[in-house]
């Protein structure tokens, strides 16, 4: 059997997150589909969070975190943003340094550089030092558990769009 490597490199990197978000005392469920925006669902204190895991190496001392997809088929290359509320958070794993990161994509644009040395160009100023994104981010709010409100109604919650463009709503 041909082996994937990107396949391969996504397998591992939802290994580690998994292992390092029970270390932090999350709850890790994972769905049973890979056609979800999110990889993994951490809960802890009450909340869920839908966590996208992405495997980085570091390039030029910084880790790059695109929020976008990029795919090659018979029709080329193709390249498609992120849906950033069917998402919370990012976890990035990366071997280089043998740990996760954790970013919340609705706080950057299209792209955040994790810096892990210092820049050979001598920049201090408004770096994101990886050693920064340990740990889930504040800013990231997950969905509360044990609502009064059906998901649809919940303040805190975006919802995906469905293929015809609409909200995606439940029975």
């Amino acid at each position: 059997m041909r082996q994937h490597h990107t396949k391969n490199k996504g397998d591992l990197g939802i290994l580690h997150a998994q292992l390092d978000l029970a270390k932090k005392g999350y709850g890790v469920l994972t769905p049973l589909t890979e056609h979800e925006a999110f990889d993994l669902v951490a809960y802890k204190d009450g909340r869920f969070y839908r966590v996208q895991v992405k495997y980085r190496t570091a390039k030029n001392g910084a880790i790059p975190v695109p929020f976008s997809t990029s795919w090659a088929d018979r029709h080329g290359s193709h390249t498609l943003l992120v849906d950033k509320a069917a998402i919370d958070v990012y976890c990035v794993y990366c071997p280089d340094t043998d740990a996760c990161y954790y970013v919340d994509p609705k706080v950057h644009s299209r792209t955040v550089l994790l810096r892990i040395s210092v820049a050979k160009s001598g920049q201090r100023k408004r770096i994101h030092w990886a050693r920064d994104f340990r740990d889930m981010p504040t800013t990231v709010r997950g969905v509360p558990a044990g609502s009064q409100l059906p998901l649809e109604e919940e303040p805190d919650v975006r919802q995906s769009a469905g293929p015809d463009g609409n909200p995606v709503t439940r029975p």
